[in-house]
């Protein structure tokens, strides 16, 4: 199986997230959580262009600051792939419907401690809240549930 690329980004206005509810998509691995806002690359996309159209299409919204913050990447059983994470800080636009699920300005720490998402999301949302550096994250999955994780080539968990 072909590893797959995508973004995510979590966008931040007053000390909320822009989060979607996974709701509307069939088949989705993800449905019923929360997750940022991002998507599959399209065939030559950079992960910047791949960023800037997913976050348009989803939310209505155009960045106009951001910051590549880690590379996430993901396997469970034959399922790999590649997430480019980044941080959104400002955008331009009025905020639209998603047809993928339900879009929420949500108090950060909820996110973490309130909503469900996957259990692998939680140590890089921590490291998103602290300000970490330019990570590297690797997360493996049997059957969605997570089985370890290496940040920066230290297994933590």
């Amino acid at each position: 199986m072909d590893n797959e690329l995508t973004t995510l980004c979590y966008i931040e206005k007053d000390g909320k997230y822009l989060m979607m509810h996974r709701t509307k998509k069939k088949n989705d691995p993800s449905h019923d959580l929360w997750l940022g806002v991002g998507g599959h690359f399209e065939k030559g996309e950079s992960p910047e262009e791949c960023l800037l159209r997913e976050v348009k299409e989803e939310t209505g919204l155009t960045l106009t600051d951001f910051k590549f913050r880690g590379i996430v990447s993901f396997s469970d059983n034959d399922w790999y792939e590649y997430m480019f994470l980044y941080s959104g800080y400002d955008f331009s636009g009025r905020l639209t419907e998603c047809d993928e699920g339900e879009l929420v300005w949500v108090d950060k720490q909820d996110v973490l401690e309130k909503l469900p998402v996957w259990e692998g999301d939680k140590i890089f949302l921590r490291l998103l809240s602290e300000g970490a550096p330019f990570f590297s994250l690797k997360l493996r999955y049997e059957n969605k549930v997570l089985k370890s994780a290496v940040l920066d080539g230290e297994k933590i968990f």
